[in-house]
């Protein structure tokens, strides 16, 4: 039973959208919508929806927010009826900051007091790397919205007792190493180590040398190296950094007394006892070296001095997650255009666009100063950024702003283009905004394999922009460093990233800062005021949010024209009586997939294409194509997102033998269609269809519609090697079946096309079901295979037996007393 749960406007809005269709469903089934209420406190923060449409200039943060506004007034107030309708529910409004950035400052409790019982603060929030707060000392992970709302309404929430890893930290990081290189080298290594479905626990005398923030980023990208949570438990960095956030001094003695009190806080100053985890790991700081993550992956970890060849090697490789396949006929190529009069050129590897961004690195005040450091370098030597290159700086808080001003710094960032373009989740999530004519046209016309580098946590193929193919994950000076070297084909020790004023050439080591300036500038510039003023903002909300006129009914007012909010169809023939478990027959392959596919692949964040069904129906309800917004402002109307289901641009789907992009191959009749178009001829058949896929299938983010969409679209099972543990969780929670090939099994060693027909023998009845059961799976070719069921617990398969975990809870509720 969390003690509170966590939102954002991304999957905040599909979360409040079920909340008010339950609401409906209680009343239409005879029982108390007021049931239909959070137990707990929710928090959510709208920072998912501020696009970088304006980016260079000292007027984007008010000329973004405007933006916004009017792209999503109605997914605001919606949002704002909700905080009004709902019991507990706190609604942080738009353009304040990063939700977990806001929870690690502002929000995160470590103990909560109610009524003067006292307990461990604990969080599930609708974003996986709601992990960052781990980084506290508050157990957090990211769970699915479906998930969220059972624990809203008190569900308790059922799981495999994980196995611990414990990952010992010795000695401290060599100067000009930074959080983010940490990061990285710790992703890697726990990827490589095998840890889904697992908690990390960090410690060894090298803690007392990481400070709060630099845990906070290792915590942040838990998801992206596949655990449930990094932990790190609470000790007197942790107490520091609660005072310096602005949380009393009464607050933290509290906070002290309690967890001594529990043997639940660490003291360095008293032997250690040798605790005993499930698997070890081990890290020297002072081995961690520069570093980037890319092309498409976050845990394909390159160390800087190998970036050049590594880059080679990409272009030379075949089509994957470290290949692009260019020719070597066509690796030289450059790409003549004119920027607004000016020539200009582009060759594969250039950078596009430069963004500071993400919840990773931007609550990091020695990674962001560490940037603006960097930017004062370069600018006394007279470097500039290409004008073409899309420059931008999202904080993840006003606190961000105001050290960055108190340490004078801030004006050199903007002189290279960094200027602050908004408080929220931007780039990394694909909010990157469009590039420049121009330079759109120079890349797709001579298919230029262009560059976007981002302090982010997220690269995976077609996330970031439609038209950078390669996108790398970097700490916030090393942006700074390629976007004024303009390139990521570069050896930053043997080649200048420009020349200065007189001409000479300067490079990489003559901009970047040591530790010791970064720690000085932190060291006068970071204040507790700082942290205390920002907060108090979120009682004054802003003019555009206040303005927002919403009705004061319980039950939500549907309107059957919205493209934004839509009555969805979880509920509409819904009785008392639990469908039990649906039986799959001759079900067609809808998709067969490869190794990695991402939440991203399934139900894309950013932009709708053009030529996407979802384009098509927008159009059919008379959306122009400029106020199209993103699938991620969309989640709450199912008929978008279901036209949005593997949708994504970069999709490898091996029905279309080598074709990249959104289509699969309608069985019955060879015809290639759009994915949504062959699902619906399938569906109007009466077909059952399955997914076949490989290793960690789901991973990155936690979003619901990524099992919702394939739901809609009437995908009965997902056979697959491997699953990310919050989309395997999310899936049962939509009544799809998640099945896992034997080990040493995938599609390819059992000899399957995509091309059979699946029947899954499951048991009639689901007493007769067992977590982790074999159950075979037979085609019309009569070859059949054994898989394994992946319900983890007699919860979860009580969620199937009911057609869902929202089902679920509605009857229990109807049932119950209480």
């Amino acid at each position: 039973m969390p003690a509170r749960v966590l939102l954002q406007d991304a999957t905040g809005v599909p979360a409040v959208v079920d909340l008010a269709c339950m609401r409906d469903a209680m009343n239409k089934l005879g029982g108390d919508s007021n049931k239909i209420n959070p137990l707990v406190p929710v928090d959510l923060v709208i920072d998912h929806s501020v696009q970088v449409d304006v980016a260079g200039s000292e007027d984007a943060v008010q000329a973004n927010m405007e933006l916004e506004f009017q792209r999503n007034k109605e997914r605001f107030a919606f949002l704002k009826w909700g905080s009004n309708a709902f019991d507990n529910m706190l609604v942080v409004p738009p353009g304040l900051g990063i939700v977990h950035q806001f929870n690690l400052e502002y929000l995160g409790r470590v103990v909560f007091n109610r009524n003067g019982i006292l307990y461990p603060d604990s969080v599930v929030g609708t974003d996986s790397h709601t992990t960052m707060i781990d980084g506290l000392g508050v157990a957090g992970w990211g769970v699915g919205g479906i998930e969220a709302e059972a624990a809203m309404l008190g569900q308790p929430m059922s799981m495999v007792l994980p196995g611990v890893v414990g990952f010992k930290l010795l000695g401290k990081l060599r100067d000009g190493v930074t959080a983010t290189d940490l990061v990285l080298t710790v992703t890697q290594m726990l990827r490589k180590h095998g840890v889904v479905g697992k908690f990390v626990e960090f410690y060894g005398e090298g803690m007392g040398e990481l400070p709060l923030a630099d845990r906070a980023t290792i915590a942040n990208m838990s998801p992206d190296y596949g655990a449930t949570m990094g932990f790190f438990p609470v000790d007197h960095l942790t107490l520091q950094y609660l005072q310096l956030t602005g949380r009393s001094d009464e607050t933290i003695a509290m906070i002290e007394s309690y967890l001594r009190t529990t043997k639940m806080f660490v003291d360095y100053n008293e032997p250690q006892i040798e605790k005993v985890y499930s698997s070890y790991l081990e890290l020297k700081l002072e081995d961690v070296e520069p570093c980037i993550s890319g092309p498409k992956r976050p845990h394909d970890r390159v160390p800087l001095q190998e970036m050049k060849a590594d880059w080679h090697a990409c272009l030379d490789n075949r089509v994957g997650f470290k290949g692009f396949a260019i020719p070597k006929e066509s690796q030289n190529k450059v790409a003549k255009f004119s920027f607004h009069g000016t020539p200009a050129e582009l060759r594969h590897g250039d950078v596009v666009i430069a963004a500071i961004t993400s919840c990773t690195n931007t609550s990091n005040p020695s990674v962001m100063l560490g940037a603006a450091v960097a930017a004062k370098k370069a600018c006394e030597l007279g470097l500039e950024v290409k004008p073409w290159i899309k420059t931008s700086l999202a904080p993840g808080s006003g606190v961000v702003t105001r050290y960055l001003q108190k340490s004078g710094l801030q004006k050199y960032l903007n002189q290279l283009g960094f200027h602050i373009v908004g408080y929220g989740c931007t780039t990394c999530i694909g909010n990157s905004g469009d590039i420049d004519e121009s330079v759109a046209s120079a890349i797709s016309e001579n298919d230029m394999v262009a560059a976007a580098v981002l302090s982010g946590n997220r690269n995976f193929e077609g996330r970031v922009h439609p038209l950078t193919r390669a996108n790398y994950l970097a700490s916030p000076p090393l942006v700074v460093a390629y976007s004024l070297a303009g390139t990521v084909d570069i050896d930053f020790e043997k080649e200048p990233i420009g020349k200065g004023k007189d001409g000479k050439e300067i490079f990489f080591r003559d901009i970047w800062p040591s530790s010791e300036e970064v720690a000085n500038v932190v060291q006068s510039s970071l204040l507790p005021d700082m942290f205390k003023a920002t907060y108090q903002a979120i009682t004054k909300g802003n003019p555009m949010w206040n303005e927002l006129s919403v009705p004061s009914s319980n039950l939500y007012a549907w309107d059957s024209t919205s493209t934004y909010i839509h009555e969805p169809p979880y509920f509409k023939d819904m009785t008392m009586s639990p469908p039990g478990p649906h039986r799959v027959k001759d079900a067609y392959c809808l998709l067969n997939f490869g190794d990695s596919i991402t939440t991203d692949h399934v139900s894309p964040a950013g932009s709708i294409h053009k030529d996407s069904p979802a384009a098509k129906f927008l159009l059919e309800h008379g959306v122009d194509r400029r106020d199209f917004n993103s699938y991620g402002s969309r989640r709450g109307n199912d008929e978008v997102m279901a036209r949005g289901t593997f949708a994504n641009i970069r999709l490898v789907n091996k029905l279309l033998e080598g074709e990249v992009g959104p289509k699969t191959i309608h069985i019955p009749t060879g015809e290639k269609l759009s994915v949504y178009d062959a699902a619906m001829r399938y569906n109007t058949a009466g077909q059952d269809t399955i997914i076949l896929a490989g290793a960690e299938y789901g991973s990155g983010s936690s979003r619901d519609w990524a099992a919702k969409g394939p739901m809609m679209l009437g995908i009965k099972a997902v056979i697959a090697k491997s699953f990310e543990q919050i989309h395997r969780s999310n899936l049962v929670g939509m009544g799809i079946i998640p099945l896992c090939f034997k080990p040493g099994d995938d599609a390819d060693t059992l000899g399957l096309t995509g091309h059979e027909r699946y029947t899954i023998n499951l048991p009639n009845s689901v007493s007769e079901i067992r977590p982790g059961q074999d159950v075979t799976v037979a085609t019309d070719t009569s070859k059949s295979f054994s898989c394994t069921v992946r319900f983890d617990t007699e919860v979860e398969l009580a969620y199937f037996n009911h057609g869902g975990i929202l089902q679920y809870v509605i009857r229990n509720l109807i049932g119950s007393k209480q």
